[in-house]
C-alpha cells in the first residue's frame, strides 16, 4: 500500500474515480484537485485547493515534492491543453493522452480526417474554416442529405446543432461562422451526415496497443422526459445497454475500436488512457459519431458501480500508464448500473447556486456522488448546474432504478429537477413484442450500397462495348457473341489471376483505381501469350464493408483496362462479406476468356535454338514480388506518402503501384502476321521461371542482362534491400515485361511491327539455347557501380 494518486477536476466522474480506486489495496492515498465535498469524505482522499491552469506549475511541483505515483486527468482541457507532457516532463506518468493523441478530442475535424483515412464507419462529411461560409453553405445545399453542424473545437459539449431544414442548416452556418455562437471552437466547422438510430458510449482502456471496452452505456442528453428539450452535459446514464448485443460490440471492436487505436499507433501518437466513443447504431451498422479522450460523465458513475469487487482500479489505470494492459483483467458484475443526475433549476440555462442541500438516509446499495457542490461553513451547497449522480447497481434495471429513485426522493434542494425516465428506451424494448426479425443490414450487409454500387459503374463498363457484347450489368450472367467477332476456327483460351499484396499498398495509400488495371493486365497479358485476342472479362471485388466510393474506383480502373486490352467487362461478383476481411481491405479476382485461330495458336511447334528473343519494355514493377517490395520500403522506414526516391514528381506510393502494361493493341498484330512462334509473360518467378514454361522440352535460353537499362525502381529494391542480381532474376521483371520468340529471319520484320504501334520500347535480349533453364549473362552491370 504505497501508491499514491493525483486525480485532476471537481465534478461526479472525478468522485467516482475516487471513490473506486480508493478500494484498492495498493493506494496509500488519493489527492483530488480541486475536488468536492463528496470527494473529501473517504480516509484515503484529500482536496487539494491549487490553480488548475496552464502550465500547471504549482500542480506539477505538489506532485513532484509529494512523490505522487500516477496523475489522472478528469476533464478534456487539460489534455487538449498538454497537460500530460507537463508531468511526464518531471517523470510522473499520466493515464491520459499526449496533447497529440488528445487532437482526436481536441478537433472533430482531424478526428474525421482519421476516421476517413483509417475507414472507420463514420457519418459522410466536410470541413471547412470559418473564412468558407459560401463553400460550407454550397456544400450543405447540394450534398443531398440532412445534415449536423459541429464546432470542431472543444465547446463544452454544446457546440452541436442539428437543423430541421436546409434554411435552418444555412443559419446556423452564420451563427457559428459569422456570429461565433461557440467562439474559437467554432474556427474550423464540419458539416456531416445526420445518423439515424439509437446512440451508445463505449468507454475502453488502451495503452496503445491492447483495448479493453467496458459495458455500453446509453446517455440522457436532453433535459425534458422522453429526450425533448434542450442539450445538457448529460441527465443520467445507464448500462449495460441492451441495443449493444454482443454481435454489435465485436462489430465495434474489430471496425472501430481496433482500427483506431492501430492507426493512432502507426500515425505516431499512440493513445494512452480511457477512450470514450460515442456512436450510432444505424442500419449499415455501427458509426462513429464523435471521439473523447478521458472518461464521460455521467457514464463514469454508473460504470465504476458495474466493476466487480476484484478489479483494481489503480492497478489498470498503472498497466495502461507502464504499456501492459495485456496483464490484468477487467471483469463486470452481473446485471445494471443507473446513474440519474439531480440539477439546479433553470439547468442548462442561468440557475442559482449555494442552495442548501439535505441528503436523509439513501438505500445501502446507493452511492451519491457529488457533481457541482460545496461546502459554505458547515453546510452543503449546490455550486453547479448538475448538482449530485445517485447511482445503484442490481441485479435486475428495474432494481438499480427503483433504488435510485427512492434515494433521489431522499435528496433535497431548491429548484431540483431530474429525469423520471431514465434507461427508458431499454425498459420500452423490454416490453414490446419482438421485432420482425433481422435484416440483412443488421447482418453487415448492405443491398443499397450494393445497389448504388451498380448504377455508379455501369458508365464505366458502357465504356468497355465491343463487338459480341452488350456489356449490359445486371442480369445473371453475362453474354457474349463468338460469331459477331468474325473467327473462322476459333479455340477459346481463359486465364485468371489477382493482384497479389500490391494491394497492400493501395489499401494503405488510398489509391484505388490503378489495381484495376493491373487486375485486367495480369489475365490479359497471359491471354496474348497464347496468340489469343482477349474479348471478355469478369471481376470478383471481396470486402468486409462495401464502400461503394473505393469499390467504384477499382471498377473504374478495371473498365480502363478492359479499353486498353480491347476487351468487354461483361460482369462481375461483388461480395460484401463481414468478419471475412479486416475493415478497409478487399480482395480481387480476375477471370478473361480470349479467342485464337486454331492455326495461329501459341508457342508454335518449329521454336528451335538460335530463335531470337525480344524484351517489351515494362511499364514498372508490374503486379509480382510485392512481398518482397514492402518488406524493403519497411527497411528503409519510407512512408508511401513521401516523395519517390527515384521520381520526385510522384509519391513512393503512386510510382510503386503504376500499373501493368497491357501489351495486346502492340503485340497482336504480330501475331496475326505469323511473326512470333512464342511468348513469355515475366510475372512471378521472374525470368528463370518464366521463359522455359513457353520452350519445348530440353531447351533453354540466354538473357543478357547489359541489352537493356535496368531502371531505377530495380536498381532501387537492388541495393537498399541487398537483393543479390540473380535473386532479382528470379523475383522481377527488371523492366522487361513480355519476351518474344522470333526466328532469326523475322527479327527486323517484328521489331519494325512492335514499334509501330506502341510506345514501349524493344530490346534484342537473348536466344534459344540447347541447354535447358535460364542462364543470366552480364548481371555485374546491375551491381552498382
Amino acid at each position: 500500500m504505497s501508491t499514491q494518486i493525483l486525480i485532476l477536476g471537481s465534478g461526479g466522474r472525478e468522485h467516482a474515480l475516487a471513490w473506486k480506486l480508493a478500494q484498492s489495496s495498493i493506494i496509500k492515498h488519493i489527492f483530488v484537485c480541486p475536488g468536492n465535498p463528496g470527494s473529501a469524505k473517504n480516509q484515503k482522499t484529500s482536496n487539494l485547493d491549487l490553480p488548475l491552469i496552464h502550465p500547471y506549475k504549482d500542480i506539477v511541483d505538489f506532485a513532484v515534492n509529494n512523490k505522487i505515483d500516477l496523475v489522472v486527468p478528469g476533464p478534456e482541457d487539460p489534455l487538449v491543453l498538454g497537460v500530460e507532457k507537463c508531468f511526464r516532463d518531471v517523470g510522473i506518468p499520466v493515464f491520459g493522452p499526449t496533447q497529440l493523441a488528445a487532437r482526436m478530442e481536441g478537433s472533430k475535424a482531424f478526428s474525421k480526417a482519421f476516421m476517413h483515412r483509417h475507414a472507420i464507419p463514420t457519418a459522410k462529411f466536410r470541413s471547412f474554416s470559418s473564412s468558407q461560409l459560401q463553400d460550407a453553405a454550397n456544400y450543405v445545399q447540394t450534398c443531398g442529405h440532412p445534415v449536423v453542424l459541429k464546432a470542431s473545437g472543444l465547446a463544452g459539449g454544446k457546440g452541436v446543432l442539428i437543423p430541421s431544414s436546409t434554411d435552418e442548416a444555412l443559419q446556423g452556418l452564420r451563427s457559428i461562422m459569422v456570429d461565433n455562437a461557440f467562439g474559437s471552437a467554432g474556427d474550423e466547422i464540419v458539416i456531416e451526415e445526420l445518423l439515424e438510430g439509437p446512440e451508445i458510449s463505449v468507454l475502453a482502456f488502451s495503452d496503445g496497443y491492447t483495448i479493453v471496452p467496458l459495458p455500453a452505456a446509453q446517455d440522457h442528453k436532453r433535459i425534458g422526459e422522453g429526450d425533448t428539450g434542450l442539450n445538457t452535459g448529460g441527465m443520467g446514464a445507464y448500462a449495460p445497454a441492451p441495443v449493444a448485443t454482443p454481435a454489435i460490440m465485436d462489430r465495434i471492436m474489430t471496425e472501430s475500436l481496433r482500427p483506431t487505436i492501430d492507426g493512432m499507433r502507426k500515425e505516431g501518437f499512440p493513445f494512452v488512457g480511457l477512450l470514450f466513443t460515442g456512436f450510432m447504431l444505424t442500419a449499415d451498422g455501427p458509426k462513429v459519431l464523435e471521439y473523447n479522450v478521458r472518461f464521460g460523465d455521467p457514464e463514469t458513475e454508473a460504470l465504476m458501480l458495474l466493476l466487480s469487487d476484484d478489479v483494481d482500479l489503480a492497478a489498470v489505470l498503472i498497466a495502461c500508464a507502464e504499456r501492459h494492459l495485456d496483464s490484468v483483467q477487467i471483469n463486470t458484475r452481473p446485471g445494471f448500473s443507473v446513474s440519474v443526475i439531480l440539477v439546479s433549476g433553470g439547468y442548462p440555462e442561468s440557475y442559482a447556486k449555494g442552495k442548501p442541500i439535505q441528503v436523509g438516509k439513501v438505500p445501502s446499495d446507493v452511492v451519491v456522488f457529488h457533481c457541482g457542490t460545496s461546502m459554505n461553513g458547515n453546510d452543503l451547497v449546490t455550486s453547479g448546474g448538475r448538482v449530485m449522480a445517485v447511482t445503484c447497481s442490481a441485479p435486475t434495471l428495474e432494481q438499480a432504478l427503483a433504488q435510485v429513485y427512492t434515494a433521489v426522493d431522499k435528496i433535497s434542494f431548491e429548484g431540483k429537477f431530474y429525469r423520471r425516465d431514465i434507461a427508458h428506451r431499454a425498459l420500452t424494448s423490454s416490453t414490446q413484442a419482438p421485432s420482425n426479425g433481422l435484416t440483412y443490414a443488421q447482418a453487415g450487409v448492405s443491398v443499397d450500397a450494393g445497389n448504388a454500387f451498380v448504377e455508379a459503374i455501369k458508365p464505366y463498363v458502357r465504356a468497355t462495348k465491343r463487338s459480341g457484347a452488350d456489356v449490359e450489368i445486371g442480369g445473371f450472367g453475362g453474354i457474349f457473341d463468338l460469331k459477331a467477332t468474325g473467327y473462322k476456327d476459333p479455340v477459346l483460351v481463359s486465364g485468371t489471376d489477382g493482384v497479389g499484396t500490391k494491394l497492400r499498398i493501395a489499401v494503405d495509400a488510398g489509391i484505388h483505381h490503378l489495381v484495376g488495371i493491373d487486375l485486367v493486365a495480369m489475365s490479359v497479358n497471359d491471354l496474348l501469350v497464347q496468340g489469343a485476342e482477349p474479348l471478355y472479362f469478369l471481376d470478383y471485388y471481396g470486402c468486409s464493408k462495401l464502400d461503394v466510393a473505393t469499390a467504384a474506383d477499382v471498377i473504374k480502373g478495371i473498365a480502363q483496362g478492359c479499353q486498353q486490352a480491347g476487351c468487354a467487362l461483361v460482369g462481375g461478383e461483388t461480395a460484401e462479406m463481414p468478419g471475412m476481411y479486416q475493415n478497409g481491405d478487399y480482395d480481387l479476382a480476375g477471370f478473361a476468356v480470349g479467342a485464337v485461330e486454331r492455326s495461329s495458336i501459341l508457342p508454335r511447334a518449329d521454336i528451335m535454338p538460335g530463335d531470337i528473343l525480344l524484351g517489351i519494355a515494362s511499364s514498372g514493377i508490374h503486379s509480382n514480388g510485392f512481398s518482397l517490395v514492402r518488406k524493403v520500403i519497411e527497411m528503409t522506414g519510407l512512408s508511401y506518402s513521401t516523395a519517390c526516391p527515384w521520381d520526385d514528381q510522384k509519391t513512393l506510393a503512386l510510382s510503386l503501384l503504376e500499373p501493368t502494361r497491357i501489351y495486346v493493341k502492340q503485340v497482336l498484330p504480330a501475331v496475326h502476321q505469323g511473326l512470333l512462334k512464342g511468348m513469355s509473360h515475366i510475372t512471378g518467378g521472374g525470368f528463370i521461371e518464366n521463359i522455359p514454361r513457353v520452350l519445348p522440352k530440353g531447351m533453354g535460353a540466354f538473357i543478357d542482362a547489359s541489352t537493356w537499362q535496368l531502371p531505377p525502381v530495380f536498381r532501387f529494391l537492388m541495393q537498399r534491400g541487398g537483393i543479390a542480381p540473380l535473386e532479382m532474376a528470379r523475383t522481377f521483371n527488371n523492366g522487361i515485361g513480355l519476351v518474344l520468340i522470333v526466328g532469326r529471319e523475322d527479327v527486323d520484320r517484328a521489331v519494325q511491327v512492335l514499334q509501330g504501334t506502341a510506345d514501349a520500347a524493344v530490346y534484342r535480349i537473348g536466344e534459344v539455347t540447347d541447354k535447358s533453364g535460364v542462364e543470366m549473362r552480364n548481371l555485374e552491370c546491375w551491381s552498382p557501380q
